[in-house]
């Protein structure tokens, strides 16, 4: 069995991004003669087998990979918790990873029973599920929660910046991030794909220990139904949007307790869920 700090971490800053997640790029202006030079975010394909069973190929920025491995299984209902993790084995390099993730019994054989294959983009959620109820499935209701009190959400958009190092120096990646019930934002994770973003802050949190109960997740990217799903089974009380929900993923919230506000960039943030008391014409 590989060391336990597989499984577990420790909470550590973000001021710079992971180690291997860019690299160096140069690109001639159109119509000039001299060359630039930028980072560009890196990314690679990742294979995930549940023991010894192949389950997925994602395409994910090549950093935080132990986060994501956890994170995936959490969101997805593959496992209940970290304790159904035995093991995370990383092999490879450059663009082609694999994961070889030991298992309990109880959760593999859940896994089989609601088998999915989620062939590799970073953009779809949702792709290859076997059957409508997959797609839609039956998930217990959150506790109703207070929403968050409105000061939480002031400057938030510019506040964040500190956990994406990422994205201030590359471009081109999502960010999620976790703030505690006292109003502090205490993780942050990026990736080229907004479901894997979240899914490596939900591998975070388990893996650091932290108390989803009362806090919030942030995602910069448009707000689908599979990130309300993900954060639900997270037992996140809040979802907070830089963009807009969709309206599938706003009638699922309120159905299922789960606080979802959008944060538009210039006009005061959103509430739609829990539902406006006087409904909409």
């Amino acid at each position: 069995m590989n060391a336990p700090s597989r499984l577990t971490a420790s909470f550590a800053g973000t001021a710079r991004a992971p180690s291997g997640a860019s690299q160096r790029y140069c690109y001639q202006p159109i119509d000039e003669d001299e060359s630039c030079c930028v980072d560009l975010a890196e990314e690679c394909a990742l294979a995930i087998a549940y023991n010894g069973l192949s389950q997925a190929v994602m395409m994910i920025s090549p950093a935080n990979l132990e986060d994501f491995v956890v994170g995936f299984s959490l969101a997805n209902g593959f496992v209940e918790s970290l304790s159904d993790i035995y093991d995370i084995r990383l092999h490879g390099r450059g663009n082609a990873r694999r994961a070889e993730v030991e298992i309990s019994s109880r959760a593999f054989w859940r896994l089989k029973q609601q088998r999915r294959q989620l062939p590799g983009t970073s953009s779809c959620g949702l792709c290859g599920v076997e059957a409508l109820e997959q797609a839609l499935p039956q998930l217990a209701k959150l506790p109703p929660s207070a929403l968050p009190p409105s000061h939480w959400l002031l400057d938030l958009r510019q506040r964040i910046g500190e956990f994406q190092p990422l994205g201030r120096d590359c471009g081109a990646v999502h960010a999620a991030l976790f703030m505690d019930a006292t109003g502090e934002l205490r993780l942050g994770r990026e990736d080229i794909g907004r479901h894997n973003a979240l899914d490596k802050l939900i591998g975070a949190m388990a893996r650091v220990g932290c108390e989803p109960a009362g806090g919030l997740a942030i995602v910069t990217s448009r707000c689908s139904l599979e990130l309300v799903h993900k954060v639900q089974r997270a037992g996140i009380p809040t979802l907070v949007s830089l963009s807009s929900p969709t309206g599938l993923a706003a009638q699922w919230a309120q159905r299922h307790n789960l606080n979802l506000i959008h944060l538009p960039q210039h006009s005061p943030p959103r509430v739609y869920s829990p539902a406006a008391g006087d409904g909409c014409d």
